[in-house]
């Protein structure tokens, strides 16, 4: 392979967007720094050194033009750069980059981990990048995901108008709404002001900045327009649209600062300059379903028939949005919706004394899991402490002069990085058993009534079971369609067998003690298998805190 020549001329290029997809990507100030320690170290020549807060996901990044101009005009012939795709995450700016290396132009990229020279294959350049490029439009649709569920669940996902704050108490994507104590009492302070009627909103936005302090979080003035905003905003009665302008609207669990009523009257207050607070009808599954034909969201409409008797109906339909494409689906009635859901739970329900059996069968697993897992902690514990020693000895070897700096250097990184090995696995080994078996006993409870739970509960009870049975949900033909999540499938089969054994027992069925049932269980090797399999699906799901585990945790509580 070649090597870079001792002439050669590198641009160091350093990239941090402010996006997620960089959480965990060093600084720019860590980057050079590490970046100039490696040219240092291999005598590369950095001639300029060139940074920028920018996301590589779009076109028109100034300093990576500038850069790719100065190598175009033979200021330079390298690239020293974090990692790959620190240069590009679209195909348009990493086409550029292969284009000019397989043409000479750049003779070498350096990256911390690896050099990219003309003559290597450029196949494995363009997986890289395109691997990037894939990976910023799955967080994306990972995000928007995200960001829909929590709506669902009754949580605001973006940042809360002026009043209110994330909590920063949970894991990310968990935060709840908080009253924020600071500015909650003098927005509603305002509020109180504009139901008087004697106030024009620029008469408070006034008031708000020289009489009564408020600031935003940033501790910014308010401005003139906020405060049109403010007094037109559903969120301080309680309610949100999201995403904004679709038409699904959501009740919040948030404290809401105003009364619907004192919503209304300070939309009468301001004229032609507010908006009636939306009619909103409590639709069950709005915003959960995507129409199977067209891919449009799937809304609701309320509907009422008078019988000549005088007797009134109300009804519920659902049915395809039709925005954006020509559509031949047509609406389905909200009694048969709720029929193809019950029908599905059904699937999931399994006998009494299977739950009370299978709750045995979990205790005395974790009975066996506790002694596995003191073996491994004690085992772990040991290589733990063996490498805090080696430490302390690469030191002490260090402080004699019998390592030079750079075998000191290699040896302390293996040493600290079996450490921390150590340390992610004892953690690990901590909650191991208590999150997969707290996993399985829930979704057996959930299994056992989330069918009665479903056809008893309201809307928003409802809403929360459908959304713990799956994801994808699809209408075409008046037919749902449900892809239950991965922990749930086995436990479908599971149901599926159980259910199969009691019905070969009719009718001598009650007669059977709750030891007869239990041995029946024990000696049926589908039962054996599809226990096991759920065991693991739901070891995996805690493992990785699935978004089914957090549900179904949830909807039991």
């Amino acid at each position: 392979m070649a090597k870079p020549q001792s002439q050669a001329k590198y641009i160091l290029y350093a990239r941090k967007s402010t996006e997620s997809e960089d959480r965990q990507v060093l600084s720019i100030e860590s980057q050079i720094a590490e970046l100039k320690d490696l040219a240092r170290r291999e005598g590369l020549q950095i001639v300029r050194v060139m940074q920028e807060s920018r996301s590589a996901k779009q076109l028109g990044r100034p300093i990576f033009g500038e850069m790719i101009e100065r190598i175009g005009r033979g200021e330079a012939s390298g690239i020293l750069c974090w990692k790959l795709d620190r240069l590009a995450r679209n195909f348009v700016d990493g086409g550029q980059v292969i284009e000019m290396i397989q043409r000479g132009i750049i003779q070498h990229i350096r990256s911390f981990e690896r050099s990219y020279y003309p003559e290597d294959n450029v196949l494995l350049i363009a997986v890289e990048l395109g691997m990037a490029n894939q990976f910023s439009r799955d967080l994306a649709v990972n995000v928007k995901r995200g960001m829909r569920t929590k709506a669902q669940m009754g949580w605001y996902p973006v940042q809360p108008p002026l009043g209110y704050v994330n909590s920063k108490s949970k894991e990310k994507g968990s935060n709840t709404i908080l009253v924020d104590d600071e500015r909650f009492p003098v927005v509603r302070r305002l509020w109180d002001m504009m139901l008087t009627g004697a106030y024009t909103p620029s008469a408070l936005w006034r008031a708000a900045n020289d009489e009564l302090n408020l600031r935003t979080r940033q501790g910014l003035k308010i401005a003139r327009s906020n405060m049109y905003r403010l007094f037109t905003n559903p969120f301080y009665y309680g309610s949100y649209e999201w995403p904004r302008g679709s038409g699904n609207w959501y009740q919040g669990k948030h404290k809401p600062m105003v009364t619907p009523e004192e919503y209304d009257r300070v939309q009468t207050i301001l004229g032609i300059n507010g908006r009636p607070r939306p009619k909103r009808h409590v639709f069950a599954f709005v915003g959960m379903m995507k129409c199977g034909e067209c891919g449009l969201s799937i809304t609701a409409e309320s509907r009422t028939k008078i019988q000549k008797n005088g007797n009134v109906h109300n009804y519920t339909y659902y049915h395809c949005t039709k925005k954006r494409a020509p559509c031949s689906q047509g609406s389905i009635e909200e009694a048969s919706l709720n029929a193809q859901i019950i029908e599905c739970l059904g699937s999931l329900k399994i006998p009494d004394e299977f739950h009370r059996w299978a709750i045995k069968w979990l205790q005395h697993e974790n009975a066996k899991e506790v002694e596995i897992r003191e073996g491994v902690r004690a085992t772990r514990q040991r290589a733990y402490d063996q490498a805090v020693r080696m430490l302390d000895r690469y030191t002490d070897m260090r402080a004699r002069e019998e390592l030079t700096e750079e075998e000191y250097r290699v040896k302390k990184a293996l040493a600290l990085k079996e450490k921390a090995r150590c340390i992610a696995f004892l953690n690990d080994t901590d909650g191991r058993i208590t999150s997969w078996a707290d996993a399985f006993e829930t979704a057996l409870h959930f299994a056992a009534h989330a069918k009665d739970k479903f056809e008893a509960g309201d809307a928003e009870k409802r809403r929360r079971i459908l959304l713990a049975l799956g994801s994808n949900l699809t209408l075409k033909d008046k037919k749902l369609r449900i892809d239950l999540e991965k922990t749930l499938l086995p436990m479908q089969r599971l149901a599926s067998a159980v259910r199969d054994i009691h019905a070969a027992l009719e009718p001598q069925k009650d007669r059977m003690a709750a030891v007869h049932f239990e041995r029946l269980y024990d000696e049926s090797p589908i039962v054996s298998a599809l226990r096991d399999e759920v065991r693991t699906s739901f070891m995996t799901a805690a493992s990785v805190q699935s978004p089914l585990y957090a549900t179904v945790l949830q909807l039991a509580a």
